[in-house]
């Protein structure tokens, strides 16, 4: 499936992909392949003020925007913030944004992460990998996206502050260098001032600031300053060798 060269980052809410795996992105966007960023919801939950609908105007905006400075293209889902769930509609909607993108390679969310919004990406973005390239999944979309070719190499991000629900940190099975290109990668962050104030408001704390420290902590671990960490998901039928690495290295 390499021939296509496409990438897709498939995550929970617009500024999650900037957060854990925007650096990778744009080193595969230097050597070539194209890149797609994929959102299951416009983010309608983060505003203290402004109504859901209003909000997730505002983020998408700026969801595309981030995207811009990769380049990459986006899509969202349509699912709601906080009622992410594993369901027939939104499984349908999953399949569907991934054969519009036709990648060889995915990344989402970890398994374990603080929300259930990125736990229940993850699930629905796993499934969506596997049953994209089987005609008889349909998405009941018009004109529906063509299948996949087989299934594509799935890569978990590490979670949020790199810690599991129990406050035990998360190491991942490689970390990548990202040093070079996390100025861009904070710009595309920073494209979210809707969702930094939020954050601050919410969480009490600035996320990208946070950013910097969390991707410091990753890239301390191989001698860098900042890094991107990553698991393979190694399930029967799914591809084996570490594409990833493969393409990073080469």
């Amino acid at each position: 499936m390499e021939n296509n060269g496409h990438v897709l980052a498939f995550m929970a809410h617009p500024d999650d992909i900037e957060i854990l795996c925007a650096g990778v992105l744009i080193r595969l966007r230097q050597k070539g392949y194209t890149i797609h960023m994929a959102t299951m919801t416009a983010g309608d939950g983060g505003s203290m003020e402004l109504p859901g609908e209003e909000i997730a105007r505002i983020r998408s905006q700026e969801a595309k925007k981030a995207a811009e400075l990769v380049p990459a293209d986006y899509h969202c889902a349509g699912q709601k913030d906080f009622l992410v769930r594993y369901h027939p509609s939104a499984i349908r909607k999953t399949v569907e944004i991934i054969r519009l993108c036709q990648p060889f390679l995915v990344i989402t969310h970890s398994p374990v992460d603080y929300l259930l919004d990125h736990e229940n990406t993850s699930q629905l973005v796993r499934n969506a990998c596997f049953g994209a390239g089987a005609p008889n999944m349909k998405t009941n979309a018009v004109p529906a996206a063509p299948v996949l070719p087989g299934i594509p190499y799935l890569y978990y991000a590490n979670p949020i502050e790199n810690k599991d629900n129990w406050g035990q940190p998360v190491v991942p099975d490689r970390i990548y260098d990202i040093s070079s290109e996390m100025d861009q990668k904070e710009a595309m962050l920073k494209c979210h001032a809707s969702q930094r104030d939020w954050v601050l408001q919410h969480h009490g704390i600035d996320v990208v600031d946070n950013m910097r420290r969390w991707s410091g902590w990753l890239g301390k671990r191989i001698g860098a300053s900042y890094g991107e960490g990553f698991r393979q998901h190694l399930g029967h039928a799914y591809p084996q060798d570490d594409k990833l690495w493969e393409l990073l290295n080469s």
